[in-house]
């Protein structure tokens, strides 16, 4: 068993509300969830109009899947206009891991 993370770091266009930042954001989670059946949500920057932070995770027996998946929802978030992708860290987990 596998489990691959992204954290996404975002910066938002012109919004002057956490309203307006809802209206941007929750799309993206969504559409994350939908497209790609992974565990997604807003996890960081809450307080702030300009930026959020997005966590994704998902489980796979396979690291060839996970990778394609993960790599997938990374193209999804960086083509959207409406955001700009400051950074992106990606995390991989396995059974033989120490935690």
């Amino acid at each position: 068993m596998y489990v691959g993370t992204l954290s996404f770091d975002l910066l938002l266009g012109d919004i002057h509300s956490l309203k307006e930042k809802r209206s941007v954001v929750r799309p993206i989670v969504a559409e994350l969830q939908r497209k790609f059946a992974v565990s997604v949500a807003e996890v960081d920057h809450l307080d702030l109009h300009r930026r959020a932070g997005i966590g994704l995770a998902m489980v796979s027996g396979d690291t060839a899947h996970l990778t394609e998946v993960l790599d997938r929802c990374e193209r999804l978030v960086a083509a959207r206009p409406e955001v700009e992708l400051l950074s992106v860290r990606r995390r991989f987990i396995g059974d033989d891991d120490q935690t």
